[in-house]
């Protein structure tokens, strides 16, 4: 019972937000910054545990990883455009991986983060699911990475159209790529607000890089 409660609270909750971001498109009312605080104070307010609501909500969290994989439905469905830039898309995605990794490595070290909070924020730049499995292979908390990847995704979409508007970025595997790369699951979705390859090329971008990243989790971050 308990389970069903919190999981169309959850929702409900999300769609609030969602319906006070497109009337006040505020960067603080953005629906995965603003829908967080409000499960924050519903669970306080019912005197559930951060434990007890990830149990009650769990059937949202299993459905991550098909949702991820619904974002090939609009690759499949631009392959032929895939195959004529697939050799921009590696190298950009791999290059974007490893400025993700190493950006966040530096950092993490000139502001003297622990030995666990820097393990734990490395995959910020990839989608959720896999984003956790790769904490988990590499040493660090799972709870910390998802919160990190949430905060990274957020910034970059509601900074990244700005940033490409400013470059004059004006292609859309341009701006795809950078989307999807830089803010992952919410910048997909910025995408496809500009056209249908931009989310495609952003789609791609997400998948690749948590891939590629799946990659580096198991050879070059554990030698960082």
């Amino acid at each position: 019972m308990m389970i069903i409660v919190y999981t169309v609270a959850t929702y409900l909750i999300y769609l609030l937000s969602k319906k006070v971001y497109s009337k006040w498109n505020i960067p603080f009312f953005h629906p995965l910054l603003l829908s967080p605080i409000l499960l924050i104070v519903m669970i306080s307010l019912t005197h559930v545990t951060a434990d007890q609501y990830m149990e009650y909500s769990k059937v949202l969290s299993h459905l991550l990883g098909p949702a991820t994989v619904a974002f090939a439905v609009p690759i499949y469905k631009n392959i032929a455009v895939v195959r004529k830039n697939i050799g921009t898309i590696l190298v950009s995605i791999i290059t974007g991986t490893l400025v993700a990794i190493f950006s966040t490595f530096v950092l993490s070290k000139l502001i003297r983060l622990s030995y666990d909070f820097s393990i734990s924020i490395l995959p910020r730049s990839i989608t959720t699911p896999i984003a956790i499995e790769v904490s988990k292979e590499i040493g660090g908390l799972p709870t910390l990475t998802t919160v990190f990847v949430i905060i990274t995704g957020v910034v970059g979409g509601i900074v990244g159209p700005t940033v490409l508007r400013w470059l004059s970025i004006q292609t859309p595997i341009a701006k795809g790529l950078a989307l999807g790369m830089g803010a992952h699951g919410v910048g997909t979705n910025k995408a496809m607000e500009y056209g249908k390859q931009e989310g495609t090329f952003s789609s791609l971008a997400m998948i690749f890089a948590a891939l590629i990243t799946l990659v580096w989790g198991i050879w070059l971050i554990p030698y960082l």
